[in-house]
C-alpha cells in the first residue's frame, strides 16, 4: 500500500480539490484559530503562524514523498542515538524517546529551519548526566530533576526567541564550541569504556573512568561475553563505514548485536541489557505536570545553573547548524524563530515525560541530504519512531549495552574535529587561549561551569581587543607634509594637538583613552587639545566621565579641551549627561557636511583661546591618529570617502 503511494502520480488528485480554494479556506480557519494570539503577538513582535503552515499551502504529493523518505532515514539514526544517550544520562530509554518523538514533533512545527532536527544530543546528555550527579543529594528522584531541568531550558529559550535575543548568539566564540564540542567527546569516550569492555562502571571523569577500566582489564575482572559483543559491533561499524559509508553502520551493528543476544541469552551470562537500565513499553506518551508540586518547584535555583548553561549551548547549536544548513539550502533563516521552537520543544517534551533536547547535526544533516524539502520531513521522523517504538519495544530491551557503548564511543570520536582544533590552536594567541582553558574546564569542572568560564574568558579577550586604542602622533615636516613623529625632539613648538578619537569608546575603552591622551597632553608646550570625534561611537556613562576627568586634568594645568566633528549619537549623550554645559557650548563643534570643516572651526577656535591666554594665535599643530587606521591603510583597507587629511586642513 504505501508502495503504490509513494508511485502514484499526484495528477490523479488534481480533480477532486482545487488548490486555490484549499489555500483560500485553509488560511481562513488558521486567521480564525489565530485571532486570539494577535495581541500579544503584535507586542512580541512574534508571527503566531507556524512557517510550515506556509509550505503546506503549497504542498503535493511529489514534496509529501520526499519528506517521507528523508523522514525515514532520520528515524534509523535517531533511534540508536535516543537508546545510547539512555545509557550517557543513566536514564529509561522511555524517556529519551520522548524526546525525539514530542519534542521533535512541536520543534518542527515552529522552526524557521527546514532541515533542523530536535532531540537528544550529546551535548545536553553529558550535562543532564553531570547534573545527576552533583544533585544527588537533593530531595528528588532523578526523573524528577530530569524534567524540571527541562522545563527550565524551555522557558530560557522561549523567553529568548520572545524577547528577540537571538542575535545575542554571535557574541559567543565559535571556538568554545570547538572546545565544548572536543571536552564531551572525549568525556563520552572515557564514559563509555566500561560499558563496551564489561567492567563495573564508575562514577568520575575522564582519568578515574580511563584508569579504573586499565585497573580492571589488568586483573581480569571483566565480563568477556560483553567485551566481544562490544569489539564486535565496533569492528562491524567500522567494517560498513569503509565498505559502503552510506549505509547506518550504527542501526545495523545495533540489529546484529540484538541477533547476538536472542540467540545466545547473553542476558543470562552476565551481559548487562537495556532492560537492566529500564524497560521499555509500548506505551504512548502522556501529559503529566506532578513534576510541578510545590517540593519539586523548591528544586529549581540549585537546578537554575545547569538549565542556563544548557540553554545557552542549545541556542549556539540551534542557531549554527540552521545556518550552516540554510547556506546549503538557500532558504531564510530566522533565528529568533529557532529559539521559540527550541523552548517549545523542551517544554513539551518535559510535559510529556521525556528529556531536555538540542538541535542535532547530525540527525539534521541526514534530513538534508536525503532529500526533505519542508520541515514535515522531520515531524514524519517522529511518527517513525513511535511507531516503531510501539512495535519493538519488547525486542529493544534485549539489545546489549556494549554495543550501544561501542556506537556511543564512534559518536564521540567524530565530535572531536581536528582540522578545527588545529584552526583554533593556531589562528590567534587569544583562540588558542580560550579553546585550552574551555576544554580543561569541561574535563575537570561541572559542565556547566565550564560553559561559564569559556563564554567569560571568550568576552573578555574581545572586550581587551576592543578597549585598546592606539595613538601614534603626526606633525608637519620641512616639507609641509603629514609624517609621523618617532622622537619627541621631533615635535618642536607646538601649542595645538589634534587627537584622531576612532572606534569604540564604552566603559572598557574609556578609561585608556584618557591614559593616553594625558600622556600625549603631558608636554608643557600643548596649550589645547582637540579631539576629533567624527569616528567615535558608543559613548557610554564611563566615557563620559572619563572625559570629564580629561577636562578637569587639562583646566587644573591651565590648557583647553574642544571637541569636533562629533556626530549626533555622541551630541545626544553629552547633552543628557549634562558633559554639553561642563565643556562649554563655544568648546563644542558638531559635524558637517564639509568634512573637515568642524576642525576649522575647532582651530580658529583654539587660536581665540591662545589669543584669551596672551600668546600668539599662530601656532604650530601636533596630531595624533589612531595607529591600527594606519596600519588598516597600510594594507590597502579603504579610507573613509572624502577624509583625507592635508596640511591645510590643520593651518590658522
Amino acid at each position: 500500500m504505501v508502495c503504490a503511494l509513494l508511485t502514484m502520480p499526484w495528477k490523479s488528485f488534481k480533480h477532486w480539490v482545487s488548490p486555490r480554494r484549499a489555500e483560500q479556506a485553509a488560511g481562513a480557519v488558521l486567521g480564525q484559530a489565530m485571532g486570539g494570539l494577535s495581541g500579544a503577538a503584535d507586542y512580541l513582535r512574534f508571527d503566531p503562524v507556524p512557517p510550515v503552515w506556509q509550505q503546506w499551502l503549497r504542498y503535493d504529493f511529489g514534496k509529501f514523498r520526499a519528506d517521507l523518505i528523508a523522514g525515514l532515514m532520520v528515524a534509523i539514526v535517531t533511534i540508536p542515538q535516543a537508546i545510547g544517550f539512555a545509557v550517557v544520562v543513566g536514564l529509561p530509554v522511555q524517556v529519551v524517546m520522548v524526546t525525539a518523538i514530542v519534542g521533535s514533533f512541536v520543534c518542527a512545527l515552529f522552526s524557521s529551519s527546514r532541515h533542523l532536527v530536535f532531540g537528544p544530543t550529546n551535548t545536553i546528555a553529558i550535562i543532564l548526566a553531570g547534573a545527576l550527579l552533583a544533585t544527588a543529594s537533593l530531595p528528588a528522584t532523578p526523573m524528577e530533576r530530569v524534567l524540571l531541568i527541562g522545563l527550565m531550558i524551555g522557558v530560557v529559550q522561549l523567553a529568548s526567541g520572545f524577547f528577540k535575543l537571538g542575535n545575542l548568539t554571535h557574541f559567543i566564540s565559535r571556538t568554545v564550541i570547538v572546545a565544548y564540542g572536543t571536552a564531551v567527546g572525549l568525556i563520552i569516550a572515557a564514559g563509555q569504556l566500561a560499558n563496551w569492555l564489561g567492567v563495573a562502571a564508575v562514577k568520575g571523569g575522564v582519568i578515574t573512568s580511563v584508569s579504573h577500566v586499565v585497573n580492571e582489564l589488568v586483573h581480569l575482572r571483566f565480563n568477556r561475553y560483553a567485551a566481544a559483543v562490544g569489539v564486535f559491533a565496533l569492528l562491524l561499524m567500522l567494517l560498513i563505514k569503509r565498505l559502503r559509508p552510506g549505509w547506518p553502520e550504527g542501526l545495523i551493528a545495533i540489529v546484529a548485536s540484538l541477533g547476538l543476544s536472542l540467540l545466545y541469552g547473553l542476558g543470562e551470562a552476565g551481559v548487562l541489557l537495556v532492560s537492566d537500565i529500564g524497560e521499555v513499553s509500548g506505551a504512548l506518551p502522556m501529559f503529566s505536570a506532578e513534576f510541578l508540586s510545590p517540593e519539586g518547584l523548591r528544586l529549581i535555583p540549585p537546578l537554575a545553573s545547569v538549565a542556563l548553561a544548557a540553554a545557552i549551548l542549545g541556542m549556539l547549536e540551534a542557531v549554527s547548524i540552521s545556518k550552516t544548513l540554510a547556506a546549503r539550502s538557500g532558504q531564510k533563516i530566522d533565528a529568533n524563530r529557532e529559539l521559540i521552537a527550541m523552548g517549545a520543544g523542551n517544554l513539551a517534551a518535559s510535559f510529556f515525560g521525556g528529556m531536555a533536547g538540542s538541535a542535532s547535526f547530525a540527525r539534521s544533516a541526514v534530513n538534508h541530504q536525503s532529500g526533505g524539502v519542508t520541515q514535515t520531513s522531520s515531524m514524519l521522523a517522529s511518527l517513525i519512531v513511535l511507531l516503531t517504538l510501539l512495535l519493538t519495544a519488547q525486542m529493544v530491551n534485549y539489545i546489549p549495552v556494549a554495543a550501544l557503548a561501542a556506537y556511543l564511543i564512534v559518536i564521540a570520536i567524530r565530535l572531536i574535529n581536528l582540522e578545527q582544533i588545529r584552526l583554533s590552536l593556531r589562528a590567534t594567541r587569544s583562540d588558542a587561549l580560550v579553546f585550552s582553558v574551555t576544554t580543561l574546564a569541561a574535563l575537570f569542572l561541572d559542565l556547566d561551569t565550564a560553559v561559564y568560564v569559556g563564554i567569560g574568558i571568550s568576552l573578555a579577550l574581545f572586550l581587551k581587543k576592543a578597549s585598546a586604542p592606539s595613538l601614534v602622533e603626526y606633525g608637519f615636516n620641512a616639507q609641509g607634509q603629514l609624517s609621523q613623529i618617532d622622537e619627541p625632539a621631533e615635535r618642536g613648538n607646538s601649542a595645538i594637538s589634534i587627537v584622531h578619537v576612532e572606534g569604540e569608546l564604552f566603559f572598557g575603552a574609556a578609561d585608556l583613552f584618557q591614559e593616553q591622551v594625558r600622556y600625549l597632553a603631558d608636554d608643557d608646550d600643548i596649550r589645547v587639545v582637540i579631539l576629533r570625534m567624527k569616528n567615535a561611537r558608543h559613548l557610554d556613562a564611563t566615557s563620559v566621565m572619563s572625559l570629564l576627568h580629561l577636562l578637569d586634568y587639562l583646566k587644573r594645568t591651565k590648557r583647553h579641551l574642544l571637541l569636533s566633528g562629533i556626530n549626533p549619537d555622541v551630541e545626544r549623550v553629552l547633552r543628557r549627561s549634562n558633559a554639553w554645559d561642563e565643556l562649554g557650548e563655544d568648546n563644542i563643534f558638531p559635524a558637517e557636511a564639509n568634512l573637515t570643516m568642524a576642525t576649522k572651526r575647532a582651530l580658529l577656535r583654539a587660536s581665540q583661546l591662545l589669543q584669551q591666554d596672551g600668546q600668539s594665535g599662530k601656532a604650530d599643530v601636533r596630531i595624533f591618529y589612531d595607529k591600527k587606521r594606519q596600519e588598516n591603510a597600510a594594507t590597502g583597507e579603504s579610507p573613509d570617502p572624502g577624509d583625507h587629511d592635508k596640511p591645510a586642513d590643520y593651518q590658522i
